[in-house]
């Protein structure tokens, strides 16, 4: 294989061999150092934010800023503001002027992910960026310039939105100058094993506990299925059964409740086509972080009271005393998943709420940065913020 090939796997945490997902890095590599206008498809978690990564990094453009902008989760009505800045008093709250990505991004990349969700009015101003460069600030009639590389991804077809009227045809052409597209994980059955395998490693690592294998059965089971939710739902369901299975052997019969359950089935995971349209989905997600999280207190409570056996305290009165001769609570691990064992302390609104709360807290209100801890789109994000009111 391709040593540059192998560097930019290892890089950017790129794992498999299959042919058409080496053609979409080798022509990701190929158009970078041009100024073109990439557009990368492929369905929902197949893993396209690597590939404007690669982009930016092997352009001219590598040491500018690299941005990237999750365009369905941004409101319609704060969308321009966003991408190309306001002026002081244009629109009601806008008390300073506000630099937009677009002028932020000067000299660098913007990725525009979901980019068939912009509105028309919005694509019409990133039709005049991509022609010649140009964007107005919102509440101004002054043009600017930028020289910004643009990167488009999108999981849908936008042959079809522009039938419908919801995309601009000359935008598309613009933004699709060089095509990329990401293979789904279904034709890709040689680099499931492999996947599995780096996600069973990576959350036996996190948790402290051993890693999951998978007998033949199973195995085949894992290549045969269609993988709606491609990748992402792959390492959802390595994470689900690390967690809540006590054997470390996958058989068929295991492995077959996690993927009966994308028929809706009330099992340990649900996966639908599109994930923040179901709302238990965001709260099973929570719940299987709550989880994970005290597992991890627990284990290392287990392991300090381990090593406090055989060690000596030292009394005021200067008479040491064994640890063993006290005899602390048995912690037992598996009552962290007992379903019978009910959270009298608060419910789960109050847990989803206090975990956004600490999220937002952490990371500076960085609406972004929290969504990305708490597992969970920003649109998601951004509705249970409003839903429970938090400031």
């Amino acid at each position: 294989m391709d040593k540059q090939l192998i560097s930019i796997k290892q890089r950017y945490g790129i794992i498999g061999f299959d042919h058409a997902l080496d053609y979409a890095i080798h022509i990701a590599v190929q158009v970078a150092p041009t100024d073109l206008s990439v557009l990368i498809s492929g369905e929902s978690g197949v893993g396209k934010e690597s590939f404007p990564k690669i982009i930016h990094d092997y352009s001219a453009n590598k040491h500018g800023q690299y941005i990237a902008v999750n365009c369905g989760a941004i409101p319609e009505g704060t969308i321009d503001s966003e991408l190309f800045g306001h002026e002081k008093g244009s629109f009601t709250g806008a008390t300073e002027a506000r630099k937009g990505y677009f002028e932020v991004a000067d000299g660098g990349t913007i990725f525009l992910d979901e980019v068939a969700d912009l509105p028309l009015s919005t694509q019409v101003r990133l039709l005049r960026v991509l022609e010649n460069g140009e964007f107005i600030k919102v509440g101004s009639s002054k043009p600017q310039k930028t020289k910004v590389r643009v990167v488009a991804a999108t999981n849908v077809n936008i042959a079809e939105k522009i039938i419908k009227g919801k995309f601009r045809e000359d935008l598309y052409y613009r933004l699709n100058s060089v095509p990329i597209h990401i293979p789904p994980l279904r034709e890709r059955q040689e680099d499931i094993f492999l996947l599995f395998t780096k996600f069973a490693t990576d959350f036996a690592f996190k948790y402290q506990i051993p890693p999951l294998q998978l007998n033949e059965e199973a195995l085949e089971e894992l290549k045969q299925y269609a993988w709606p939710g491609n990748v992402r739902q792959l390492r959802n369901i390595t994470e689900q059964m690390s967690l809540i299975e006590k054997e470390r052997t996958i058989t068929k019969e295991m492995l077959a409740n996690y993927l009966s359950a994308q028929t809706g089935s009330n099992l340990p995971a649900l996966f639908v086509s599109d994930r923040d349209s179901t709302p238990q989905y965001f709260e099973r997600e929570l719940i299987y972080k709550f989880l994970a999280d005290l597992t991890k207190e627990v284990t290392e409570l287990k392991k300090l009271v381990s090593e406090l056996k055989n060690s000596k305290t030292i009394l005021p009165e200067g008479k040491t005393v064994k640890f063993t001769d006290y005899q602390p609570i048995e912690i037992q691990e598996e009552t962290c998943f007992n379903e019978n064992e009910k959270i009298k302390t608060s419910s789960l609104s109050e847990i989803e709420k206090e975990m956004i709360i600490k999220s937002l807290e952490h990371f500076g209100s960085n609406r972004n940065a929290a969504a990305k801890e708490l597992g969970i789109s920003e649109r998601t994000l951004y509705r249970k913020i409003k839903e429970y009111g938090i400031s």
